[in-house]
């Protein structure tokens, strides 16, 4: 099966931030899937082979970072019927045989919630922006497989004059000198990320030749994005609810946390239904991974506020209750975050004998600082000023740098 990719797509360029080389699409080494396959590789750069002879041949497999592959997943994946190529080049053959599904490409989820599940999407469903794009530089931070790292690869794949600069999650604190030096010109992150990136690399970070930022995998606040807007005050900022499971969903690009509640219920051929059951957020979405047609219930949970409708965290871990007062911690850590000295926030419930649950919190402050006696006060007058008295945070705990999983998430 031919994907039709082909010309100028495969001219786009790829830089491997690690080995400093620079190659395009065209020339990258071939590569023979065993599907159905699970890809295991160690830099995202060792997945790109596989990804161009899925696009040629539509021979099914997924990508998998070697940090990922453990004993029970690679059992798990045998038992479905994949062959486990290694990073070696080895190839340990299913313990089940089945016939492959042509076109098939499969995602494993974060496991944030519980083990990895298996989504399946085609080249044709990951791939979400249509229409002529100004030629950009990509920064692709990414664990290799995961869907935003598919979002940001079928752009560098799919899109004439979309390169890639490839950094993997353990060499992140080169991409800033990387991007000035290879002309980045578009990057993609979690809030996390970027709260990482400001922090650490404040005085280089605004020569990187950005024009375009993206935002995405975990809540937005609005302290982020004005953040992001102080260091690059002429680029387009944009932030992406996006999951395995609903593709890309929603788009923001007006610079402001949330996105209108007008928004809810709106129905346009192609695009997805978003609404709000409860306090969930549930979307019906054309990108949808396999099976999954119809409204899915996200688990994440939402707030309206000033017309806005804002994403404030998982619903299993976002409720607090305090004394029968119900709290939720992502309205608190952004509250916390909004304070001009917190570079990150965790926000969580302790058991209480008396009341259930107090809120407790870590905060890193843009400092580093982890003895500021005067900012810990301010910090609490600042919550006391704009949160019910049951939301204010008991204890906080001051860390020294922002803690960061290879998802480039934290647990918020």
């Amino acid at each position: 099966m031919t994907l039709g990719l082909s010309g100028p797509h495969l001219g786009n360029r790829i830089t491997d931030v690690r080995s400093g080389k620079t190659t395009t699409w065209a020339e990258l080494p071939g590569f023979t899937i065993p599907a159905p396959a699970a890809v295991v590789v160690v830099s995202s750069y060792d997945a790109l082979p596989a990804v161009r002879a899925h696009a040629e041949t539509g021979a099914e497999f997924l990508v998998v970072a070697a940090g990922r592959m453990e004993a029970n997943l690679r059992a798990e994946l045998r038992e479905a019927g994949f062959a486990i190529v290694d990073p070696s080049g080895e190839v340990e053959p299913a313990a089940v045989s089945r016939e492959p599904e042509d076109g098939r490409l499969w995602l494993l989820t974060s496991g944030s919630t519980g083990r990895p599940k298996r989504i399946g999407h085609t080249l044709a469903s990951l791939t979400t922006v249509s229409g002529e794009m100004a030629p950009r530089t990509w920064l692709c931070p990414y664990s290799p497989g995961t869907y935003a790292w598919w979002q940001v690869v079928t752009l560098g794949l799919g899109s004439p004059g979309q390169d890639l600069v490839v950094v993997d999650p353990a060499d992140l604190d080169s991409w800033v000198e990387a991007g000035i030096e290879h002309g980045v010109t578009a990057a993609s992150g979690t809030p996390t990320f970027w709260r990482q990136t400001m922090m650490a690399h404040k005085d280089k970070l605004a020569q990187v030749p950005l024009q375009q930022i993206s935002l995405g995998g975990e809540p937005v606040d609005q302290a982020v994005l004005d953040q992001l807007k102080n260091f690059f005050p002429d680029a387009r900022i944009s932030w992406i609810y996006a999951s395995s499971e609903v593709g890309a969903s929603i788009v923001v690009h007006d610079g402001r946390a949330g996105f209108p509640v007008e928004w809810l219920g709106r129905k346009a051929e192609g695009r997805p239904v978003i609404d709000v059951d409860g306090d969930e957020l549930v979307i019906a979405s054309p990108h949808h991974g396999e099976g999954l047609d119809g409204a899915v219930r996200t688990g994440d949970a939402v707030v309206v506020e000033d017309g806005r409708v804002l994403i404030t965290g998982r619903i299993s871990s976002d409720e607090i209750n305090v004394g029968g007062a119900k709290v939720s911690a992502g309205v608190v850590r952004a509250v916390l975050q909004s304070h001009p000295d917190v570079a990150w926030a965790h926000v969580r419930g302790r058991k209480s004998p008396l009341v259930g649950s107090l809120v407790v919190a870590d905060v890193v402050l843009t400092s580093g600082a982890t003895d500021a006696p005067d900012v810990l006060a301010d910090l609490t007058r600042w919550s006391t000023e704009r949160l019910p008295e049951y939301g204010v945070p008991r204890r906080i705990k001051l860390l020294d740098a922002i803690p960061a999983k290879e998802t480039l998430k934290s647990d918020v």
